[in-house]
């Protein structure tokens, strides 16, 4: 009989739970603000993978645009703090209920296409608002600084304003929002949703026949996918205290979401997380190490990665671990039960 993912997540649940426990340690013999730094990135990215794969993962559709969902709950908050002194832990609300609406209103026509030509819509739109946004520098009176970008102003270590000393309290928030997104997924990989979405994924023409409303539930994952992407911008926008639109909506920013999602397993709770715990340190080693001679070279190790990860793991680092919790869960002297 094939092994359950269900059962798989279940069996998992402690490790993870264990994992969590080790993060929650890690200040208190980490006090090297850089070794924090590098770790806040890689739990950012693990939550914005696990963002992506909420819609991507379990529609199998591939979206290149999420950056551009990532930028406005970015850009969103910090105007909001520039222009009105609305605490960010409002505004990140504020940017995650804009970001969902943009994303509902793009994805809306964007359904209606498959494969290839989903992709290249989502890249366009993402294109546009980046290129948009490079050359605006005010509209209806409120300045955003076209390529120049937006400095979140510094009022002191106010934990209100969701200003810290140090980097510790960010690496807590970011935590938080990973087990939070991590908890979400699971929710609805086991809820109604979850399984329309799957029957979806496995032959959309077939699951419409059933009578399941593709559409809606495709847009239903892509409110929430750009609820928690928005969420992670307004973040972004905080804990580097500086957005612009190269760096906060660049294509580059979309295909690392996806490529973490791709190569750790989509579809999958655990799986986005695993790419970006191997991808984003792999990108930080090359970047400080090389990136000032060959600039980009980290996305071409990336290229790399997924290449063998496709020749060779074409499910993600996440089989393994699941052919390994199946064999655990034999009984001696009984066949080894097929991975799911």
């Amino acid at each position: 009989m094939a092994t359950q993912p269900g059962r798989s997540t279940r069996a998992a649940v402690p490790a993870i739970a264990a994992a969590f426990a080790f993060f929650a340690l890690v200040p208190l013999f980490v006090s090297d603000d850089y070794y924090l730094h590098v770790l806040v990135h890689v739990l950012f990215f693990a939550y914005m993978a696990s963002a992506w794969n909420v819609v991507c993962g379990y529609t199998g559709q591939l979206s290149l645009g999420h950056s551009a969902l990532c930028g406005i709950g970015g850009y969103v908050s910090t105007l909001l703090f520039i222009n009105t002194g609305l605490t960010p832990w409002v505004g990140m609300l504020v940017g995650a209920v804009a970001a969902t609406g943009v994303g509902v209103l793009v994805g809306w026509p964007c359904f209606r296409l498959r494969g290839p030509y989903f992709a290249l819509t989502t890249i366009a739109f993402a294109e546009i608002l980046r290129i948009w946004t490079d050359n605006t520098e005010e509209i209806f009176g409120i300045e955003l600084r076209g390529a120049q970008g937006l400095s979140v102003p510094l009022k002191g270590h106010v934990p209100a304003l969701f200003q810290f000393d140090g980097k510790v309290p960010y690496f807590y928030i970011i935590l938080a929002m990973l087990a939070g997104v991590m908890l979400v997924t699971w929710w609805m990989e086991r809820s109604r949703m979850g399984y329309y979405l799957k029957a979806i994924r496995g032959d959309q023409d077939a699951a419409e026949a059933l009578g399941v409303n593709s559409i809606r539930y495709l847009l239903s994952a892509m409110a929430l996918s750009s609820f928690l992407t928005g969420l992670g911008g307004s973040f972004y926008a905080q804990f580097f205290r500086y957005v612009n639109p190269e760096r906060i909506m660049g294509l580059d920013l979309s295909i690392e979401f996806a490529l973490m999602g791709i190569v750790g397993g989509q579809g999958t709770v655990l799986g986005p997380v695993l790419g970006s715990f191997l991808l984003t340190p792999a990108g930080e080693i090359t970047r400080a190490t090389l990136g000032g001679r060959f600039p980009g070279l980290h996305l071409v190790i990336y290229g790399m990665v997924l290449i063998l990860s496709m020749l060779f793991l074409p499910k993600g680092l996440i089989e393994p671990l699941r052919r390994l919790a199946g064999r655990k869960r034999v009984p001696a002297g009984r066949d080894e039960p097929a991975a799911a």
